[in-house]
């Protein structure tokens, strides 16, 4: 896909919950086709100790209203920066970047399984199923019932099911121990969060031999495979996440699971 680079106007910065922000933003022409699983790399202004992009999940696209969004964790000192955007402000982004989750097919039953924050690619592909006439499943994982993020948002396009470490909201545990794998079947799933949850994903996929691909969060810097920074060791030699990912089939992948 073409890729562009945009300055974006802010149109809102919403503090979804202490540690995260849903940046929504704008441009006067219509932007460009995204596909979900794709991410952005946005350049952060006004910080002395951030020199390089960010890259952000594509959280969702809303066509209608001409808006992109970025779920966005404040972890440091970039992402802080954004944190702090207001209405008005102009975010340079490169976009779309990288290979998304496949295409759901009809009569397939996919299962989209995220924790953190890693459950913002989730809800863009939640939306595109339900767009292709398919209903998606989703399973979120968080600490508590106070992490999880956006239900309300994902229970339009689906079925959700939450698991929290401490019991707090849906079953306690961890997501591959909920209920719903045990008594439901799917084609497969695609997931995304914290790389022990990705691995315990792939382990429960390979053992109930349900095609699984994962998106990897490793550390991307300039988003075109140039600077080899986020290499990730596969059947096909080294790859670049950014360029060759962020989506993987598991079957690629020289996990020790």
């Amino acid at each position: 896909m073409k890729k562009f680079l945009l300055d974006l106007s802010v149109k809102s910065v919403v503090q979804i919950h202490q540690r995260y922000v849903l940046i929504k933003l704008t441009d006067e022409k219509p932007l460009p086709e995204m596909l979900p699983g794709q991410f952005v790399e946005v350049r952060v202004d006004g910080s002395p100790s951030t020199f390089l992009r960010r890259p952000i999940s594509i959280n969702y696209v809303d066509k209608g209203a001409n808006e992109l969004w970025l779920l966005v964790a404040t972890v440091g000192e970039g992402t802080r920066r954004l944190a702090g955007l207001k209405a008005g402000d102009v975010l340079n982004c490169v976009l779309p970047l990288g290979n998304g989750f496949t295409p759901a097919q009809a009569g397939e039953r996919v299962l989209l399984i995220g924790g953190g924050v890693g459950v913002a690619p989730l809800l863009y592909m939640g939306a595109a199923m339900q767009q292709a006439g398919l209903v998606p499943t989703f399973l979120l994982g968080a600490r508590t019932a106070a992490d999880l993020l956006m239900l309300d948002e994902f229970k339009k396009y689906g079925r959700v099911y939450v698991t929290t470490e401490d019991g707090s909201a849906g079953e306690k545990g961890f997501v591959t121990s909920h209920s719903l794998l045990q008594q439901e079947s799917f084609d497969r799933i695609s997931c995304c969060g914290p790389t022990p949850m990705m691995k315990a994903v792939a382990r429960l996929a390979r053992e109930k031999g349900i095609a699984c691909e994962v998106s990897l969060e490793n550390l991307m810097a300039c988003g075109v495979g140039a600077c080899l920074c986020c290499v990730e060791k596969t059947t096909q030699g080294n790859l670049c996440v950014c360029k060759d990912g962020p989506v993987f089939n598991i079957d690629q992948l020289l996990w020790q699971i």
